[in-house]
């Protein structure tokens, strides 16, 4: 067996709330950045490219709306820094009927349980 020659990280847990303040004022803009939308668009299979951030779609705000290179279809992300819900699942569907986008995805931290895409 050969040893690795590159140094590995370490993950370590955080509160994310210490990290982002406010998910709307902090977190979406972060994620929304193209560098960290490459990275999420890596874990989950496809290429994003962003369209919107807060968009209004009737009485919601979706998060991040954005393009997917490889199919040209819309992309809605709806996050999360807390236990998931129900609420944001509803949002993540009514985005969908009213707008008609192709892939949905929620994420959440890893005490929500759930992390979705569809």
């Amino acid at each position: 067996m050969t040893e690795t020659t590159k140094p590995l990280g370490r993950l370590e847990k955080v509160d994310l709330r210490e990290i982002w303040n406010s998910e709307a004022g902090d977190f979406t803009p972060w994620l929304a950045r193209e560098d960290n939308l490459a990275i999420l668009g890596d874990a989950i299979g496809i290429d994003l490219v962003l369209e919107s951030q807060e968009k209004d779609v009737g009485p919601f705000r979706a998060d991040i709306v954005c393009k997917d290179t490889t199919n040209d279809s819309w992309v809605l992300i709806e996050n999360q820094l807390e236990r998931t819900d129900h609420t944001h699942l509803g949002q993540i569907i009514t985005y969908g009927a009213t707008c008609g986008k192709g892939t949905s995805t929620c994420r959440t931290d890893s005490s929500g349980r759930a992390t979705t895409s569809g």
